[in-house]
């Protein structure tokens, strides 16, 4: 166990220092967020209605941060489809390492991605009018269930690009995935304005819940609920989906790489 810990720590540090020497990496997970914040905050900012007094640059942030975190699906599968096509698997494969550790390296480290995307939203989302109102406990609960999500999708990202292998391929199914789980939420409407059907399919979203159990811990106001249980108990229901989600996906990916490096 602590061997495993120990080789997955290390290989995070490798991909830590490989975006050190490339920080062009940084670029996708810095650029593409930051415009999020400054084209919705900014210019839709005066012409949304949003529930509470803090606007709609209050509204929307916490539902860019779990569209950052969807991403993650995206990021994952395209770089574990780059180390099966560049050898890096059969690298690791000879080496005395688990392809657990492989796998847990990849994803912790994309999650550090996105905990720098983040950051600097965070910086970018004060500025326009976005603010954390709880203590500062709650607002790192809030950080800290986004950043739980991004881990998942990690997983989901690698399960793709280790079942599919081609990063086309995984680029159009993580774009099927993320397009409804993000606009069919309220990451950026509300849902009382939506019609009857397509209001009970947003709540029961998984992404709905977790943006507004996002905004009850960060302070944010999130709008009218139907009472659907979803939307009455976010919190419970977003660590119940995500808890749920990891527990199916990881050992189907530890499988998947199994197979994926035999057949190597």
């Amino acid at each position: 166990m602590i061997g495993a810990v120990s080789e997955s720590f290390a290989l995070v540090g490798r991909r830590v220092r490989h975006i050190r020497r490339m920080p062009e990496h940084l670029l996708g997970v810095t650029v593409m967020p930051v415009a999020s914040v400054l084209v919705l905050g900014c210019l839709f900012g005066s012409a949304m209605r949003a529930p509470g007094q803090g606007g709609y640059q209050e509204y929307i942030m916490v539902g860019i941060f779990a569209q950052v975190m969807l991403t993650n699906i995206t990021t994952t599968g395209v770089g574990i489809v780059s180390d099966l096509d560049n050898g890096l698997v059969d690298r690791f494969r000879v080496l005395p390492i688990s392809g657990s550790s492989v796998l847990v390296g990849r994803t912790v480290a994309d999650g550090l991605l996105v905990a720098w995307s983040c950051t600097v939203m965070t910086l970018v989302g004060y500025a326009i009018g976005w603010r954390a109102h709880n203590g500062p406990l709650q607002t790192l609960a809030g950080f800290g269930l986004l950043l739980l999500l991004g881990f998942a999708m990690s997983w989901l990202g690698a399960l793709l690009g280790l079942v599919l292998r081609n990063v086309e391929t995984v680029s159009a199914v993580s774009g099927v995935v993320m397009m409804p789980l993000v606009f069919l939420s309220n990451a950026f409407v509300p849902l009382d304005g939506l019609p009857g059907w397509v209001r009970v399919l947003a709540e029961w979203n998984p992404v709905s819940a977790i943006v507004s159990a996002g905004r009850d811990l960060f302070g944010n106001e999130r709008g009218p609920t139907s009472g659907a249980f979803p939307a009455e108990h976010p919190l419970p229901t977003a660590l119940l989906v995500l808890a749920l989600l990891l527990a199916v996906v990881v050992p189907l990916t530890r499988r998947a790489y199994r197979k994926a490096a035999a057949q190597r």
